[in-house]
């Protein structure tokens, strides 16, 4: 069959980017069909400019916490629109760094959204396109439950807060994951009095209970309002604001509602009957090699429903491809690579590999080594010595978990990644030179503590004092 291009791509965020991009660097004929922007949910309403008004904000409560130490000399300045900075360094990071990584790539932009008409061919707008192979990153959305009233207000997502005309003096936010706990931290310290509301018993279900107990104590010290094991009965307009209601006797206004309640993904207009490919309410199904139902039809980033992370979509975008090019016996299983992760509040909450409910679940013998911020020096003198890094491994030394709490675990992270997914073991990690006096000593630190509680063995004491002595 002849096709107008090589390589199809549907969605420019994360997943489509890496494809486009690298697609076209090997040579091929590329198209790739956005119907928004390049860059998709996350360089346009996602992690880029969320990280940009964490940063903003820190910086803010950094001048706070001086003038409450008495270090800072003049008055705090007053504060401008941070979201106009926001849009402006976006619109830079678009026209003079994104859009040039594509000029090898045929773009079919904002010219609506595309539709298989048959497993090789694609309309959008008034074209019909043809490819070899085609890549499906679609992404997913913000998804708004329907609350009672909810349609009545004027409700903020992702997808609308970086374009706010100024800061809310109050701000209640529905939902306890990522998004929630990293605008509710953002817009505390740039002045909101904020309220989050979750359903559940904690904050960031399903993550470490140590690292929450900071990350709560965090939120009171900076007089966060967390309500608890609520349920929404009504959303009303109250004057120039919203007031909630909870089944619980609640009744809670302030200026602004951010709804940060999950993810949702929308096929309904891909076609993807036309293309014989098969999906499921959790997302298009892909086999290892993330190929669909039709084997040069991939679908890959949160349209297969595998793991919601930008990284993670680049990634599968990258072995999707990669795999067009490996004979069969040597194509790669994107399952078998870790996905670490990062919630960006202060502190950094970071884990890679299992949690300990799951080793326990598949009967996995397992040790816990933690080290304390508190106990390094260096977090001390630099004053972030809050957190920790717990690792989970046994007595070989081979790893299955880490957590890091703190300054840089974002960073440190990835070296436990890489641990986990090569192999490494504990006494790789104590015998390789960390930098000092940098956070990620604390890697280094927990691996001494993994082999100090080998030597609790007697035998081995006395293996040792006897090779000692030769």
């Amino acid at each position: 069959m002849s096709c107008d291009y090589d390589v199809l791509t549907i969605g420019m965020g994360p997943a489509g980017m890496a494809v486009s991009a690298m697609a076209a660097q090997m040579g091929l004929k590329v198209c790739a069909i956005e119907s928004h922007k390049i860059g998709g949910e996350c360089m346009n309403v996602g992690c880029i400019p969320s990280k940009a008004l964490l940063r903003i904000a820190k910086t803010r409560n950094v001048f706070r916490l001086m003038k409450r130490m008495e270090l800072a000399p003049v008055e705090e300045p007053e504060v401008l629109n941070p979201f106009d900075r926001i849009q402006a360094d976006l619109q830079y990071i678009n026209q003079n760094k994104t859009v040039g990584m594509f000029k090898k790539v045929d773009l079919v932009l904002q010219q609506g959204k595309a539709s298989f008409a048959n497993p090789h061919t694609v309309r959008v707008g008034d074209r019909e396109i043809s490819a070899k192979r085609i890549f499906i990153a679609t992404g997913t959305k913000p998804a708004v439950p329907s609350f009672p009233g909810i349609e009545d207000v004027d409700i903020l997502t992702n997808e609308n807060i970086f374009h706010l005309d100024r800061v809310p003096k109050s701000l209640i936010i529905l939902g306890g994951g990522a998004i929630a706990s990293e605008m509710a931290q953002a817009f505390a310290r740039l002045g909101s009095h904020c309220t989050v509301i979750i359903r559940g018993e904690r904050l960031l279900r399903r993550v470490d209970a140590g690292a929450i107990a900071l990350l709560q104590q965090q939120f009171d010290n900076e007089n966060i309002d967390v309500f608890r094991k609520r349920q929404i009965k009504q959303i009303r307009p109250k004057g120039d604001g919203v007031e909630v209601f909870t089944e619980q006797g609640d009744a809670i206004a302030a200026e602004r509602l951010l709804v940060a309640t999950g993810r949702r993904m929308d096929l309904s207009s891909l076609g993807l009957e036309n293309a014989g490919v098969k999906y499921t309410d959790n997302g298009i199904t892909v086999n290892r090699y993330l190929q669909t139902s039709q084997k040069h039809i991939f679908a890959i980033g949160d349209c297969n429903g595998y793991a919601n992370f930008s990284h993670a979509a680049m990634h599968q975008g990258m072995v999707a491809l990669a795999n067009c090019t490996i004979p069969h016996p040597f194509k790669q299983d994107f399952r078998k690579y870790v996905v670490p992760w990062t919630i960006f509040t202060e502190p950094q909450i970071s884990h890679v590999g299992l949690s300990e409910g799951e080793l326990q679940e598949r009967g996995i013998q397992y040790e816990v080594i933690k080290v304390n911020y508190e106990d390094y020096g260096a977090a001390i003198a630099e004053g972030v010595d809050i957190g920790f890094v717990k690792v989970l491994a046994n007595a070989t030394g081979r790893i299955f978990a880490a957590t890091v709490v703190g300054e840089g675990s974002s960073e440190m992270i990835n070296e436990w990644g890489l641990a986990i997914q090569n192999n490494v073991k504990m006494s790789d990690v104590l015998f390789l030179q960390h930098s000092f006096p940098s956070m990620a000593f604390l890697n280094k630190r927990a691996a001494e503590t993994w082999m100090m509680n080998r030597m609790k063995s007697s035998w081995l004491r006395r293996i040792g004092r006897m090779l000692y002595r030769l």
